[in-house]
């Protein structure tokens, strides 16, 4: 098996983060994972060169363990991909809008999807995944049944698109991330992200104190996120976004004064901006 032709997922075939590897990967295969363990596994094993890590959606927030699981991952950050999701109404070929009584999919997908669920009059089963809910109704083929899915989905598991574009915000964006085992940084000067974790010390204010030099520097922080080290609620661990490469002068500046106020500052990633960041409002 050759390193190079793999880019691992988690989810199901026809899953988002699929479609995600097809848009930003395609001389690559994609390869399904059952979790993000596996997903993360596959890479550092050498089954795959690359992995497409989802961070964020716009409507559903950040995803799940991934903040957790990502600094431990022992994995490099060397890109970013933004993908439109546009949710499709799908059932087994035979089924119309009126024969409808259920609805299946993620429990993010449907949250997304309220007006279209109330507009049927569908009683909602809630899946572990959107790519899973469209196998499992493929499988079983009653037509009483929809999934709410990528298109992807539907023509893997070969469903019928009854309506497209179900998704209540037209805004319905993920980000993801891609890893690797080797270190690919942006150059310095570039229009790009560097992404980091860090510990704030135990006093009073560290946070602000630690935040304060990327805001003199006039550094941009597009993402903060924290979570308990340990279990224990005495120490927090932060996962940051700014725009900016280390040895830029704002962002070198800023780092040396956030070593100040906190430790285990660990570099996760210095990667290309996705133009999608360029249409922000």
């Amino acid at each position: 098996m050759t390193t190079e032709r793999f880019i691992a997922y988690q989810g199901e075939p026809g899953a988002y983060s699929h479609v995600a590897c097809l848009t930003a990967r395609p001389a690559l295969t994609p390869l399904a994972c059952a979790t993000f363990e596996d997903t993360f596994a596959a890479v550092r094993e050498g089954k795959a060169a690359e992995a497409m890590i989802p961070i964020d959606n716009s409507l559903a927030g950040r995803v799940a363990d991934v903040h957790h699981l990502l600094p431990k991952a022992g994995l490099h950050i060397i890109g970013e991909h933004f993908e439109r999701i546009n949710h499709h109404l799908l059932a087994p070929n035979g089924a119309t809008l009126e024969s409808l009584r259920t609805v299946e999919s993620h429990v993010h997908a449907l949250g997304q999807c309220r007006e279209v669920i109330r507009k049927l009059g569908l009683t909602v089963i809630i899946g572990t995944d959107t790519a899973g809910a469209a196998a499992k109704i493929a499988k079983t083929g009653d037509t009483t049944t929809a999934a709410i899915a990528s298109g992807l989905a539907g023509r893997t598991y070969g469903l019928t698109t009854l309506q497209e574009n179900v998704e209540d915000e037209d805004h319905n964006t993920t980000r993801f991330v891609i890893v690797s085992q080797s270190v690919v940084q942006a150059e310095p000067g570039s229009n790009c992200v560097t992404s980091f974790i860090f510990r704030v010390r135990n006093v009073p204010a560290a946070l602000f104190k630690a935040l304060g030099g990327f805001a003199t520097n006039g550094v941009n922080i597009t993402k903060l996120e924290s979570y308990m080290v340990g279990g224990e609620f005495i120490a927090a661990e932060f996962y940051m976004d700014v725009d900016g490469h280390p040895e830029d002068r704002n962002l070198r500046l800023a780092f040396e004064e956030l070593e100040f106020f906190s430790h285990e500052i660990r570099i996760l990633g210095v990667y290309p901006a996705h133009p999608f960041r360029a249409h922000k409002p």
